[in-house]
């Protein structure tokens, strides 16, 4: 089927698989019409902004309607378009600016649509280097029993893990959807790239998780972003639980265009010297770094990115006593391909370790 897509668009298709489109949030319908399209010839970001236009407005008629929860599904439908719009878009263009507002908006609208929902959603913005960290912050009814702070690496930011968030809210725990360094707009629209201190820009989201909540709080990272999940809980002791998934212990430029195109979009700069010196800087060493609450590593063996020796520094690093690894045999890449289980699995261990923290930090698995 690939002979009958442009290459550009064939690309997209390898990037960005149904699994990848389900798990992001895309509703079903969307991701065949999505399909249909590029192989009409459309480009992936009109096809995908087009699906987003037409969640709009049936949110719109459902909000005219005065059906909240339902105008709060196509919202969200919207958002997930817009976020694959815009991730057709590696370098930081105008184009790639406004799908990835149209994508914040979207959000934002999710967050306006109903007033009885299972979990309310807002904007934060946090001071750091002189500008600001972007998140969203998803509270579940009632008082959480701690927050999660979860980011993905070099394209999937932010609310693209309101999935995520709803399985933690299900649980009773809060979340912080962050985009942190190089990412999403704490990049696009607040200038800080991926070569600052990595584990301190998270680090803020933690102290403001504490803080808004008083519980205590974990972090969770998707791809490259599991990197930055292990040196943040190296270096925090606030944080009392971490979840790697998907992630190198030793980051590296991959012999792909797209992701050496998005790995120079995180640092600002296209110098292949420069970005192999910081992915260098950013290496999580076992030897040097020791992550001391629970651990859960999670890998996909069918993962055509990630081995299981690219993960193994980071169990090798954790010194708790408390470490879990969980292998799917024919899981892609962050087990987009089962990504309701993996939901369930982590939110439970999340549950479980933080509801424990003030007290017996050890939990079976």
């Amino acid at each position: 089927m690939d002979a009958a897509l442009s290459a550009e668009n064939a690309a997209h298709r390898r990037a960005m698989p149904a699994t990848r489109l389900l798990d992001g949030g895309m509703l079903y319908a969307d991701v065949v019409l999505l399909e249909q399209a590029i192989l009409a010839g459309d480009h992936w970001d009109v096809a995908a902004e087009r699906l987003g236009e037409h969640r709009l407005e049936l949110a719109e008629c459902a909000l005219g309607s005065g059906h909240g929860v339902t105008a709060r599904q196509q919202f969200r439908a919207a958002a997930a378009a817009f976020v694959f719009a815009q991730m057709a878009i590696n370098s930081d263009t105008d184009r790639k600016r406004e799908l990835y507002d149209r994508f914040g908006a979207a959000v934002a609208a999710v967050a306006a649509a109903a007033t009885v929902v299972p979990s309310s959603i807002r904007k934060v913005e946090l001071p750091f280097a002189g500008s600001s960290l972007v998140g969203w912050h998803v509270q579940p009814t009632g008082t959480p029993v701690g927050t999660v702070v979860v980011f993905g690496g070099q394209s999937g930011w932010g609310a693209t893990y309101l999935r995520y968030a709803d399985a933690l809210a299900e649980r009773g725990m809060a979340t912080i959807l962050a985009e942190g360094p190089g990412q999403g707009e704490t990049r696009l629209r607040h200038g800080i790239y991926l070569d600052v201190d990595v584990a301190d820009a998270y680090g803020h989201f933690v102290r403001y998780a504490t803080e808004q909540a008083g519980g205590p709080v974990g972090v969770w990272g998707n791809s490259v972003g599991g990197l930055f999940a292990a040196l943040t809980a190296a270096r925090n002791p606030a944080v009392r639980a971490c979840c790697v998934n998907g992630s190198f212990a030793a980051p590296r430029l991959l012999p792909f265009r797209t992701f050496t195109e998005q790995a120079a979009a995180m640092l600002g700069t296209t110098d292949e010297a420069a970005i192999t010196a910081n992915f260098a800087r950013l290496r999580f060493d076992p030897g040097t770094e020791s992550i001391r609450c629970p651990l859960l590593v999670l890998h996909g063996g069918a993962d055509p990115l990630v081995t299981m020796e690219d993960q193994q520094p980071f169990l090798d690093g954790a010194t708790g006593g408390d470490v879990a690894l969980r292998v799917w045999d024919d899981g892609e890449h962050t087990l987009y391909n089962h990504a309701d289980e993996r939901n369930d699995v982590v939110a439970d261990w999340f549950a479980d370790r933080l509801s424990l923290s003030e007290g017996n930090t050890h939990h079976a698995f």
